[in-house]
């Protein structure tokens, strides 16, 4: 059971864990155990996540999703297996909780008439530089 928040956890069975070669420097240890831990979490067809977390999470642009919406997470950073399972266990974790928080609308706003002033002085100021270098001084 993987622990998000106090109301959500992730059954292991919606979990699919499998473990290959790592790649990188290592030694012998590289290529003869297979550490690296590469971890699938189907969102599309996942229970236990609300409709609304899962529809953020796959409008996501991340390319760990694939195209039927599972979630590809490879952990290779260290040694042992069990420390690649719990890293990669922890980013699956990190990932679902960014789509729990809606995130707030964008309330527009009117620019002020000061900053519409400022504006349009600075475009008047940087015309008169631009109408000094068209005309010759030196004539």
């Amino acid at each position: 059971m993987l622990e998000i928040t106090d109301t959500l956890s992730i059954p292991d069975d919606e979990l699919s864990e499998r473990f290959v070669r790592s790649s990188g420097p290592g030694g012998q240890n590289v290529n003869k155990v297979a550490t690296a831990v590469e971890l699938r979490f189907d969102i599309a067809a996942s229970a236990v996540l609300p409709d609304a977390v899962r529809e953020r999470l796959l409008a996501k642009r991340d390319r760990r999703v694939t195209t039927e919406g599972v979630l590809v997470l490879s952990a290779q950073r260290f040694r042992t297996k069990e420390r690649n399972r719990e890293d990669a266990r922890e980013r699956l974790a990190a990932f679902i909780a960014s789509g729990l928080k809606a995130p707030t609308p964008r309330v527009a706003t009117r620019p002020t008439r000061a900053s519409k002033q400022r504006r349009l002085d600075a475009k008047r100021e940087r015309s008169t530089i631009k109408k000094t270098r068209s005309t010759r001084a030196w004539d």
